[in-house]
């Protein structure tokens, strides 16, 4: 049996069909409600409107009982919850806690949940902190006693180096895999990244000797089967030879034992040219060859398809030939010595 309305309801139902303004819940009740008043079948209004038969049946009782006002929802959720400084300063305070759970680190819907608040307010106070639990970074705190006197002898060469010397940042990039995928590489395509089959084959592993020349960019690159200290010394005695005899050598290593062994030792004696500063102990980040390692890393050794190691030292040696043709030297600056990470600035975030 159809519904019957008045003049004004049928009015008031079609201008919430129409109306842009009001919830979309809202007009479809209304619509559900000028079909039932035209007589339509519920699966016909299920099919036009896109809803089940037990709710039209709801809203048509509602409707029969209270008439318009039976179509307000009865229940509108709970109030927005307004972000007040108090309340960001709680949500910070518990971000920077441990979860009970055991988890490494809080989720947005994790907290919300604890805290009873929208896991959206919580995105957006740590949107405003700059706080993001879901990732973290790696350090290396030095516990070297002469940090200061090391890192201003090695930061001193490339800022001020001494005049008709050369300045090298050397070091050695160890174990890199020759590794071959048994299955081929599918090439990119719109909407798809490259592909590497999951197995592959290691024909073995080599390493890379290189040092930067500060003042250029150019590198220089010898790979060897292992790193010893004699390979280390070959390397050496082949970038003095390379040089005007005359000419000043200062060369940055890192503090691995092979750097300091009576054969170095006996080389330096014969070259007294050359010199060796030592970057402080766990800093080798103040070598700039380490940079230059890193861009190899990403441009050619992570993705590389290598079928030897004859192979993979031909493409090393390739690229260092392209990579010389237009090198580029690493420009640092030294502003703020407060940045230092420290055991005391733990709880500082700079």
């Amino acid at each position: 049996m159809a519904l019957t309305l008045t003049a004004d309801e049928r009015t008031e139902l079609d201008r919430r069909t129409r109306s842009r303004k009001i919830r979309a819940e809202d007009a479809r009740r209304a619509q559900v409600i000028l079909m039932l008043a035209e007589g339509e079948s519920f699966t016909t209004i299920a099919t036009a409107v896109g809803c089940y038969p037990a709710y039209i049946a709801r809203w048509k009782q509602r409707f029969e009982t209270e008439r318009l006002a039976g179509l307000q929802a009865k229940y509108r959720g709970q109030a927005p919850t307004v972000r007040t400084p108090a309340l960001e300063a709680r949500v910070l305070a518990k971000t920077r806690q441990k979860p009970a759970d055991g988890s490494t680190h809080w989720t947005t819907r994790k907290l919300a949940k604890v805290l009873g608040v929208s896991h959206m307010l919580v995105a957006r106070v740590w949107r405003r902190a700059g706080y993001q639990p879901h990732r973290f970074e790696r350090y290396m705190l030095s516990d070297d006693p002469h940090f200061e006197e090391k890192a201003a002898d090695v930061i001193g060469l490339y800022l001020n180096p001494p005049q008709h010397a050369v300045v090298f940042a050397a070091d050695e990039k160890t174990a890199i895999q020759a590794l071959d995928r048994l299955d081929p590489v599918l090439p990119l395509s719109p909407g798809r990244a490259e592909r590497h089959g999951f197995e592959y084959y290691r024909h073995g592993t080599l390493s890379l000797y290189a040092v930067l020349n500060t003042k250029t960019g150019e590198i220089i690159g010898q790979t060897v089967p292992r790193h010893t200290s004699a390979a280390f010394v070959e390397f050496l005695t082949d970038l003095a030879d390379a040089q005007p005899s005359r000419r000043e050598m200062h060369v940055i290593v890192d503090n691995l034992a092979a750097h300091k062994t009576k054969t170095v030792q006996a080389f330096l004696a014969a070259h007294p040219r050359v010199h060796l500063h030592f970057t402080p102990t766990y800093a080798s980040w103040l070598n700039q060859v380490e940079l230059w390692f890193g861009k190899i890393e990403r441009d050619l050794l992570a993705r590389g398809i290598f079928t030897s190691i004859p192979d993979l030292a031909r493409k090393i040696r390739r690229y260092i030939t392209r990579y010389n043709e237009d090198p580029k030297p690493i420009r640092w600056t030294y502003s703020n010595p407060a940045h230092r990470i420290t055991t005391d600035s733990a709880d500082t975030v700079h």
